[in-house]
């Protein structure tokens, strides 16, 4: 008995203890947004996804065509010029050329960037880098340019089609890139002829 008493006193003390505490909670959302609110971007610093979609093609054709023909007749004249007979020159030229010229790229990506500046019309002004390194070649990403907030999806990204202003810039470096343009050479030969 003096044993059942000792054991529901402490249970009675361990209760008491526990409920004297304070009960405090954190949440996993501290910054006060709703867990159902608007996440696109909206204000400097936000971030924004950017899915880069560009495809570009031209083509350019030129054919030119010339020609010229020339002559001239000299005859026997009057006086002392009677004894030299007629002569008679001609010459003509013809030119014909055509070329055409056909262009394409394509790129696809995507990217975050970040929004720089908001207008006094509400649009954003977004900027954002990528670079990316494998096996010693180098490529990097550039953009930057003007968004509306209402283009943004709800998943908080937007097609490159939406960028006004857009300057997007794909470069590469590395053993490939430099195999890409003509040796010094062939760019002195181009030069000179």
């Amino acid at each position: 008995m003096v044993r059942t008493r000792t054991m529901t006193a402490l249970l009675v003390l361990t209760v008491v203890f526990c409920l004297s505490l304070p009960a405090g909670a954190t949440s996993l959302w501290s910054d006060g947004a709703s867990l159902f609110g608007d996440t696109r971007a909206r204000q400097v610093g936000d971030l924004v996804t950017l899915i880069i979609v560009e495809k570009s093609q031209a083509q350019q054709s030129a054919n030119t065509r010339t020609g010229q023909d020339t002559s001239l007749a000299l005859g026997p004249g009057l006086g002392l010029f009677d004894i030299v007979p007629l002569i008679e020159l001609g010459g003509g030229d013809n030119f014909s050329s055509g070329g055409t010229t056909t262009r394409g790229g394509q790129l696809t990506a995507r990217m975050t960037t970040q929004v720089v500046e908001v207008l006094p019309n509400g649009n954003l002004v977004i900027e954002g880098r990528q670079t990316i390194r494998i096996n010693e070649e180098e490529q990097v990403i550039v953009v930057k340019g003007t968004i509306r907030p209402q283009d943004i999806s709800r998943d908080n990204t937007i097609l490159s089609t939406f960028v006004a202003d857009a300057h997007i810039t794909f470069e590469g470096t590395g053993s490939l890139g430099s195999k890409q343009s003509p040796g010094l050479l062939t760019r002195l030969f181009n030069w000179l002829f």
